[in-house]
């Protein structure tokens, strides 16, 4: 393509942007002009988010260097590299608006605002870590700290949410009129999620169970990893995450596995009434104090009862106590002694009997004629082998 053809291009480009004007009732408007200006200003935009990369760049490198001096860690550096950011973020901002030619109370409204939500970000960092801090020294629950600093948030939220309107000339106290009529008709509609939420605080308040628990609710069990203000959320044995409407866990049956400390497995043990319970006992006890999981002291140990006489077998019943660390192992810890018992059971020679059923019959007169011909049959066979 050769410079005519370019320039060719170049005035059907003009003429289609004229026309253009002229349908939209902008003839005469000086398109190059536009052009030139559009490109100035984006290239001045560039250089000043180019700048403050710059600047921002420097600064972190800056508060790294102090920090490691002073012997702070990752958390503050963290910290001020955000407040850095945000910093420089704004006042980019500020700078591009003002480019532009934005009106100068939009300007010192965007700024101020900035500046609002800045220190109540800051202000919220302090509390949080002052209150978890001073929380953790009381050894209060962690189900309670997290509520505390989730009530603390949404707080400050709602408050800085007030505060950055009221610079941009809002109507405050109206906006919290309106936001109260919208809550009560929220309120009406919403009534499920309210009331997980009542039962949420609720279930934080009275503890049925904290978290790291295991528990059984609705048929579910698993490890409790967070008891949000809507759901309470577990962890099953299959790594699988469950979310319970706090409103059901509120109403429903709950089993804590974990609130007492250590807990028990039972493990059933069938042996023949021909074999002594002393002997399986003393087969099985030394199996259930040698499994490194099990408890084995003065209050708690294994222990190894008779606990019934049934048809086929007598029933007794294997005892082990294991932490509460271990509840969500339990089913591999019985699957293990069971195993074990099994095996040391078959070497001793004790028997592990099935059901099975004996027929007696006296005097049965209405079954001689079957059992003349059966034993009739059986003597031609023994004199036929004879022969």
């Amino acid at each position: 393509m050769n410079d005519a053809d370019i320039a060719l291009l170049w005035q059907q480009f003009q003429k289609s942007l004229q026309e253009t004007g002229s349908a939209l009732g902008l003839s005469g408007f000086n398109w190059q002009e536009l052009l030139v200006y559009s490109l100035g200003q984006l290239l001045v935009t560039l250089m000043i988010v180019l700048l403050f990369g710059l600047v921002y760049w420097v600064g972190c490198a800056l508060i790294r260097q102090v920090l490691n001096r002073l012997g702070y860690g990752q958390g503050p550096y963290r910290t001020g590299r955000v407040v850095l950011r945000y910093l420089l973020g704004l006042a980019t901002l500020v700078a591009v608006l003002a480019q532009y030619g934005a009106e100068e109370g939009v300007i010192k409204g965007m700024a101020r605002a900035g500046l609002m939500a800045l220190a109540f970000y800051l202000v919220w960092q302090l509390l949080s870590r002052g209150l978890i801090h001073r929380l953790s020294r009381h050894h209060l629950d962690s189900s309670l700290v997290q509520l505390c600093k989730n009530t603390l948030s949404v707080s400050l939220m709602a408050l800085g949410a007030i505060t950055v309107m009221a610079q941009f000339g809002f109507d405050v106290l109206s906006i919290i009129a309106g936001l109260g009529i919208v809550g009560i008709a929220v309120g009406f509609a919403a009534q499920s999620t309210l009331s997980n939420f009542i039962a949420g605080i609720t279930l934080l308040i009275e503890r049925p169970f904290r978290i790291g628990d295991w528990v059984c609710i609705h048929g579910e069990e698993g490890r409790v990893v967070r008891i949000a203000f809507r759901t309470t959320w577990l962890r099953t044995r299959d790594n699988v995450f469950t979310m319970i409407p706090n409103d059901s866990v509120a109403t429903s049956d709950i089993i804590n596995y974990s609130a007492e400390g250590p807990t028990r497995i039972r493990i059933p043990v069938h042996i023949a009434y021909k074999d002594s319970v002393e002997q399986a006992r003393a087969v099985i006890m030394p199996i259930l104090s040698a499994h490194p999981m099990s408890i084995n002291n003065d209050r708690l140990q294994p222990r190894v009862q008779l606990r019934e006489m049934a048809d086929s077998s007598v029933i007794l019943s294997a005892q082990v106590w294991v932490s509460a660390q271990d509840v969500e192992v339990k089913g591999r810890i019985s699957c293990e002694l069971l195993e074990t018992i099994k095996q040391g059971l078959d070497e001793a020679g004790i028997e592990i009997p099935f059901p099975h059923l004996q027929l007696h019959l006296d005097e049965a007169r209405g079954l001689e004629p079957v059992f003349g011909r059966v034993s009739e049959q059986g003597a031609a066979i023994s004199q036929g082998d004879n022969e």
